[in-house]
């Protein structure tokens, strides 16, 4: 066994509590290297006769990235807490591991092991329990519908008159989302994303002037609270996206520093690394990226703290929001956002913390920070397999097996996952207009791990390059809309409201094929659903791997039944095909 590939660390993902009284402890190994892996595990405290007292419980493969064995296991220490090591087996080759490293028998000692101290049930990590059930729609306000021409800012165009440009309106608004928020009712939505709507000067309201006021061209605080009370009535939560990385240009404290430099009351809210500040491609104060008109608040200073925090209370007090999504969450310091969740928590416990970060987001969700992370590794993924061709059905599976062993269960199960927004080209417009692609992509976002979101309009068919290509106006003429495409993402909600087993109860895992198929599974001790996905042109048949013979087969998609009349069943896919298939639990076979 190739002992440097043998990799487990005390803690996040490799050992965390699943819920107040269940462990989930993992190890990796190197592909193909190791045959059984055994848990040895016990009460630090028990003893008997000068040994430790300890018992073994085989570990399960939970997956495999092409490099890499992942080994899992649950279990429940009696009195909360459990020392713990390894054994690993190769043909006639066995190892013990132990946090004091490899041996040929278990040591008797319990101080030799891993130590997991005590399962305090105020450290699981606990998303609220609605996310796992949530459909999300992403919104840009100023491009969704515009229902009250009275308040269209200064030169807003007829809607859908002009492609959209990084400074033309065309005064989309709350009354808008008002008016069609039966149509999302009708779609399945239960979550709501908008980007910001607080006062600002663009049009995509990133450069927050007054965090504590609408922007007038949505409309008033009342609107907004009719807005909330009519989504609430039909089941459909509302998150607010925060800006607390950076404000806007003419935010009044840093035109206070522009004006007053070094003898501004507010210097310190900021980061200027001389006077006066200057803008410019490289200004000499900090910003997000390097834009000028996004300077970088200094969320160390108490007073841009308490501010921010006001501001966080504000919006869940006043309005009863239900989630905050963060921008460039990651930019902004680990403290500020402990202090945030303390602060948001204890107002709305069940409140959705939703950070903007691209990368691996561990430090993040330790469930002292975020609820979960905006899941582009997910988005590229999906897209490389089947919009731009770039990787093997294989490769996704590894790819994707890596990300998932990343995290926590328990923090996987509330990714929020997208395959567009307004800062990636239309889905459509990746799928070069083939609305087959479109619809496999879909079929795997609605029935994988996380809470699914959709982008305002990509239901009917919008398309559009990179920003601001993507945020133009939503099409209202059903003639002119995708309706197909509309129903078979409407199907697959219904398909993930009906079908708890999608909406993240039970196990996932994925099953290796040696064809470019997709294959996974969602299982519980009585039931399995399968789903599997072609992102070839080419047609394509799957061997389902369990014994099928007398078993009875629903197909999720069509509701036909049937029972399979040998012991193993071909299924066949046609050119980026799908299939969604549910029986009794293969464990019970």
């Amino acid at each position: 066994m190739e002992k440097a590939a043998i990799i487990h660390y005390p803690s996040d993902h490799y050992v965390y509590p699943y819920n107040e009284k269940t462990l989930h402890i993992r190890i990796q190994t190197k592909k193909d290297d190791v045959a059984e892996v055994t848990l040895i595990h016990g009460d630090q405290y028990l003893w008997s006769d000068g040994k430790w007292l300890f018992e073994e419980t085989d570990m399960l493969k939970s997956g495999t990235d092409g490099i890499h064995d992942f080994w899992h296991i649950f279990i429940e220490p009696p009195f909360r807490r459990s020392r713990y090591g390894f054994k690993l087996k190769s043909g006639e080759e066995e190892l013990i591991l132990t946090e004091k490293g490899f041996y040929a028998l278990p040591p008797t000692d319990s101080g030799y092991y891993f130590n997991f101290p005590y399962l305090h049930a105020e450290e699981v990590f606990e998303a609220p329990s609605w996310v796992k059930e949530t459909v999300w729609y992403q919104i840009f306000p100023e491009r969704f519908a515009n229902g009250n021409p009275d308040n269209d800012p200064e030169g807003a165009l007829p809607w859908g008159s002009a492609p959209p440009s990084p400074t033309n309106f065309f005064g989309g608004d709350f009354e808008g989302v008002i008016e069609h928020l039966d149509y999302l009712q009708d779609l399945g939505i239960t979550g709501i994303y908008f980007t910001p709507v607080f006062k600002a000067f663009s049009n995509h309201k990133y450069d927050t002037i007054d965090y504590l006021e609408i922007d007038p061209q949505f409309g008033t605080k009342e609107t907004l609270k009719r807005l909330v009370e009519e989504c609430h009535k039909r089941n459909i939560r509302v998150m607010l996206d925060a800006v607390f990385n950076h404000s806007g240009y003419y935010f009044p404290p840093f035109q206070d520093v522009l004006e007053n430099g070094e003898k501004s009351k507010y210097k310190d809210w900021f980061h200027p690394h001389s006077f006066p500040l200057k803008g410019g491609e490289y200004p000499n104060y900090e910003t997000f990226a390097f834009v000028a008109q996004m300077p970088k608040l200094n969320t160390k200073n108490p007073d841009v703290k308490e501010y921010l925090l006001k501001v966080a209370k504000y919006w869940i007090e006043e309005f009863n929001i239900d989630g905050w999504r963060l921008d460039v969450a990651n930019e902004v310091d680990h403290q500020f956002w402990r202090e945030f969740r303390q602060t948001v928590k204890s107002i709305k416990s069940d409140l959705y913390i939703l950070g903007e970060i691209w990368h691996n987001s561990m430090p993040w969700l330790r469930g002292d920070q975020f609820d979960a992370v905006m899941n582009y590794p997910f988005t590229t993924n999906l897209l490389n397999l089947i919009a731009k061709k770039t990787i093997t059905g294989t490769e996704f599976t590894n790819n994707m097996t890596a990300e998932i062993h990343r995290y926590p269960a328990n923090v996987y199960e509330a990714a929020f996952n997208l395959v567009g927004s307004h800062d990636t080209p239309r889905i459509l417009t990746e799928c070069e207009g083939n609305k087959d692609r479109v619809k496999l992509i879909y079929t795997i976002l609605f029935t994988f791990m996380g809470s699914p979101c959709l982008y305002y309009g990509d239901e009917i068919g919008l398309s559009g390059e990179m920003d601001p290509g993507c945020r133009k106006c939503m099409e209202w003429d059903e003639n002119k809309q995708d309706r197909e495409l509309f129903s078979h993402i409407q199907q697959l909600i219904k398909l993930r409201r009906e079908q708890k087993l999608l909406a993240n109860e039970g196990q996932f895992e994925f099953i290796h094929t040696d064809s470019d198929l997709v294959a996974y599974q969602k299982y519980n001790d009585s039931k399995t659903i399968v789903v599997l996905a072609n992102p070839s042109a080419e047609s394509t048949e799957f061997t389902l791997p369990y014994s099928m013979k007398g078993i009875k087969i629903t197909n999720l998609l069509s509701n036909e039944e049937f029972a399979a009349e040998a012991n193993s069943l071909k299924v066949k896919l046609g050119g980026y095909g799908f299939d969604i298939l549910s029986f009794p639990s293969a464990l019970n076979q």
